[in-house]
C-alpha cells in the first residue's frame, strides 16, 4: 500500500519582490516553514514511507543556506511559489533514494506566514 510522508522543517530569512508595487516590494523578513510530502510504498519491513530523519537532513541540507539570510542571494525574485520551486530543484538535483524504500516526492510547500502558502507537486 501507498503512503504519504511529510516532513516539516523552518527557517527565518529576508528578501523583497521584484516587480511588486507593494509593500513586499522593500526588504522585510519572515519565518518561512516548508514541508515536503513523499510518496512510497510501505516497508513490509520497517512499516514507513521514509524515516524521518533521513528526509529532514535531506530537507535542511538545502533550507540551510537561507537561514537568517537574503533569499534573494539564491533566488532572482523570491516569491513563495519560487522558494518552493528552488527547494524541488534541488532536492530533485540531489535526490539520494531513501535506504530503505523508493520514494518519490509529491510536493514541496512553502509557508510564507501561518495562513499563506505556495505550493508545487508533481
Amino acid at each position: 500500500m501507498k503512503a504519504l510522508a511529510v516532513k516539516r522543517v523552518s527557517f527565518d530569512a529576508a528578501h523583497f519582490l521584484l516587480n511588486y508595487p507593494g509593500k513586499c516590494s522593500r526588504l522585510h523578513g519572515h519565518h518561512f516553514v516548508v514541508e515536503v510530502g513523499v510518496r512510497g510504498e510501505i516497508s513490509a519491513e520497517t512499516g514507513m514511507v521514509v524515516d524521518f530523519k533521513w528526509l529532514k537532513d535531506a530537507l535542511e541540507s538545502i533550507c540551510e543556506i537561507f537561514d537568517h539570510g537574503l533569499v534573494n542571494d539564491y533566488i532572482d525574485n523570491p516569491t513563495a511559489e519560487n522558494i518552493a520551486r528552488y527547494i524541488w530543484d534541488k532536492l530533485e538535483d540531489e535526490w539520494i533514494q531513501s535506504p530503505t524504500e523508493p520514494i518519490r516526492m509529491a510536493f514541496v510547500r512553502v509557508w510564507e506566514t501561518p495562513d499563506s502558502y505556495a505550493e508545487v507537486e508533481q
